[in-house]
Protein backbone atom coordinates (compact mmCIF):
# COMPACT_ATOMS: atom_id res chain seq x y z
CA UNK A 1 0.00 0.00 0.00
CA UNK A 2 0.84 3.52 -0.78
CA UNK A 3 0.62 5.76 2.10
CA UNK A 4 1.30 9.68 1.27
CA UNK A 5 3.21 11.62 4.17
CA UNK A 6 2.62 15.47 3.71
CA UNK A 7 5.30 17.31 3.17
CA UNK A 8 5.31 19.78 6.28
CA UNK A 9 5.22 17.02 8.33
CA UNK A 10 8.58 16.63 10.33
CA UNK A 11 8.56 13.34 12.12
CA UNK A 12 7.15 10.88 9.08
CA UNK A 13 5.77 7.19 10.14
CA UNK A 14 8.11 4.80 8.47
CA UNK A 15 5.56 1.98 8.52
CA UNK A 16 8.35 0.09 8.48
CA UNK A 17 6.73 -3.01 10.35
CA UNK A 18 3.93 -3.05 7.55
CA UNK A 19 3.58 -3.48 3.88
CA UNK A 20 3.67 -0.05 3.15
CA UNK A 21 5.52 2.45 1.10
CA UNK A 22 5.52 6.27 2.20
CA UNK A 23 6.03 8.90 -0.54
CA UNK A 24 6.01 12.56 0.67
CA UNK A 25 4.08 15.21 -1.47
CA UNK A 26 1.95 18.33 -0.33
CA UNK A 27 -1.79 17.23 1.63
CA UNK A 28 -4.27 20.30 1.16
CA UNK A 29 -4.70 19.00 5.03
CA UNK A 30 -3.74 16.55 7.52
CA UNK A 31 -0.67 14.84 7.61
CA UNK A 32 -1.20 11.32 5.72
CA UNK A 33 -3.75 10.27 2.99
CA UNK A 34 -3.88 7.86 0.44
CA UNK A 35 -2.90 8.53 -3.63
CA UNK A 36 -6.16 9.82 -5.18
CA UNK A 37 -8.09 10.17 -2.09
CA UNK A 38 -6.16 13.26 -0.49
CA UNK A 39 -9.27 15.14 -0.33
CA UNK A 40 -11.43 12.62 1.12
CA UNK A 41 -8.64 10.87 3.42
CA UNK A 42 -6.67 12.51 5.79
CA UNK A 43 -5.39 11.05 9.36
CA UNK A 44 -3.28 13.85 11.53
CA UNK A 45 -1.11 13.19 13.73
CA UNK A 46 -0.11 14.91 16.95
CA UNK A 47 2.33 14.29 20.01
CA UNK A 48 0.27 15.68 23.55
CA UNK A 49 2.73 18.83 23.52
CA UNK A 50 1.81 19.43 20.16
CA UNK A 51 -1.96 18.82 21.05
CA UNK A 52 -1.68 21.09 23.99
CA UNK A 53 -0.19 23.68 22.37
CA UNK A 54 -3.00 23.41 19.55
CA UNK A 55 -5.47 23.91 21.57
CA UNK A 56 -4.45 27.87 23.25
CA UNK A 57 -3.95 30.84 21.89
CA UNK A 58 -3.45 31.53 17.84
CA UNK A 59 -2.73 27.93 17.51
CA UNK A 60 -6.14 27.29 17.99
CA UNK A 61 -7.61 29.25 14.89
CA UNK A 62 -5.51 27.00 12.51
CA UNK A 63 -6.44 24.10 14.35
CA UNK A 64 -9.72 24.74 14.31
CA UNK A 65 -9.62 25.49 10.46
CA UNK A 66 -7.74 22.10 9.81
CA UNK A 67 -10.87 20.34 11.93
CA UNK A 68 -13.38 22.37 9.61
CA UNK A 69 -11.63 21.44 6.33
CA UNK A 70 -11.08 17.86 7.60
CA UNK A 71 -14.79 17.51 8.59
CA UNK A 72 -15.72 16.77 4.96
CA UNK A 73 -13.50 13.89 4.88
CA UNK A 74 -15.27 10.31 4.41
CA UNK A 75 -12.37 9.01 6.93
CA UNK A 76 -10.68 11.35 9.30
CA UNK A 77 -8.84 11.16 12.38
CA UNK A 78 -6.63 13.28 14.91
CA UNK A 79 -4.25 10.28 16.00
CA UNK A 80 -2.13 11.05 19.14
CA UNK A 81 0.90 9.97 20.73
CA UNK A 82 -0.35 9.63 24.31
CA UNK A 83 -3.17 8.08 26.02
CA UNK A 84 -6.50 9.83 27.75
CA UNK A 85 -4.31 9.13 30.66
CA UNK A 86 -1.43 11.26 30.04
CA UNK A 87 -3.90 14.18 29.56
CA UNK A 88 -5.60 13.21 32.91
CA UNK A 89 -2.24 12.85 34.63
CA UNK A 90 -1.16 16.38 33.37
CA UNK A 91 2.07 14.69 31.20
CA UNK A 92 3.12 17.84 29.39
CA UNK A 93 4.08 21.13 29.75
CA UNK A 94 1.80 23.82 29.81
CA UNK A 95 -0.21 25.65 32.46
CA UNK A 96 -3.72 24.44 30.11
CA UNK A 97 -5.20 22.34 32.99
CA UNK A 98 -6.46 18.17 32.20
CA UNK A 99 -10.24 18.73 32.31
CA UNK A 100 -9.64 22.27 29.68
CA UNK A 101 -7.56 20.20 27.49
CA UNK A 102 -10.04 17.09 27.44
CA UNK A 103 -12.95 19.22 27.20
CA UNK A 104 -11.48 20.83 23.89
CA UNK A 105 -10.88 17.50 22.60
CA UNK A 106 -14.38 16.58 23.50
CA UNK A 107 -16.02 19.66 21.84
CA UNK A 108 -14.28 19.98 18.72
CA UNK A 109 -14.92 16.11 18.33
CA UNK A 110 -18.75 17.00 18.67
CA UNK A 111 -18.54 20.46 16.80
CA UNK A 112 -16.75 18.94 13.44
CA UNK A 113 -17.22 15.25 13.82
CA UNK A 114 -13.41 14.52 13.49
CA UNK A 115 -12.23 11.49 16.14
CA UNK A 116 -9.18 12.17 18.46
CA UNK A 117 -7.46 8.60 18.92
CA UNK A 118 -5.71 8.62 22.22
CA UNK A 119 -2.90 6.02 20.80
CA UNK A 120 -0.85 5.72 23.53
CA UNK A 121 2.33 6.20 22.15
CA UNK A 122 3.93 6.68 19.07
CA UNK A 123 4.03 2.95 17.65
CA UNK A 124 0.74 3.00 18.78
CA UNK A 125 -0.27 5.98 16.25
CA UNK A 126 1.58 4.71 13.50
CA UNK A 127 -0.23 1.12 13.80
CA UNK A 128 -3.75 3.47 14.25
CA UNK A 129 -2.89 5.36 11.26
CA UNK A 130 -1.85 2.45 8.85
CA UNK A 131 -4.85 0.50 9.89
CA UNK A 132 -7.01 3.38 9.48
CA UNK A 133 -5.53 3.50 6.00
CA UNK A 134 -5.55 0.02 5.04
CA UNK A 135 -9.06 -0.47 6.13
CA UNK A 136 -10.06 2.43 3.53
CA UNK A 137 -8.36 1.19 1.50
CA UNK A 138 -10.31 -1.76 1.04
CA UNK A 139 -13.71 -0.54 1.57
CA UNK A 140 -13.25 1.21 -1.76
CA UNK A 141 -11.29 -1.76 -3.33
CA UNK A 142 -14.67 -3.79 -2.36
CA UNK A 143 -16.88 -0.82 -3.33
CA UNK A 144 -15.40 -0.65 -7.24
CA UNK A 145 -15.14 -4.28 -7.44
CA UNK A 146 -19.53 -4.54 -6.51
CA UNK A 147 -19.63 -1.29 -8.90
CA UNK A 148 -17.96 -3.13 -11.63
CA UNK A 149 -19.91 -6.68 -11.08
CA UNK A 150 -23.62 -4.79 -11.06
CA UNK A 151 -22.29 -2.55 -14.50
CA UNK A 152 -21.22 -5.93 -16.15
CA UNK A 153 -23.61 -6.80 -18.65
CA UNK A 154 -25.56 -10.65 -17.39
CA UNK A 155 -24.75 -13.37 -18.93
CA UNK A 156 -25.96 -13.88 -22.58
CA UNK A 157 -26.11 -10.35 -23.16
CA UNK A 158 -24.35 -8.21 -25.84
CA UNK A 159 -22.12 -6.09 -24.26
Amino acid sequence: MRIIADTREQRVFSFAKYEAEVERAALPTADYSLPGFEDRVGIERKELGDLISCLMGANRERFVKELRRLSSYELKAVVVEASMRDVADGQYRSEMRPHAVLQSVFAFQVRYAVPFLFCGDRAGAEYTTFWLLAKYAREIEERMKALTKSQAPAKGEAA
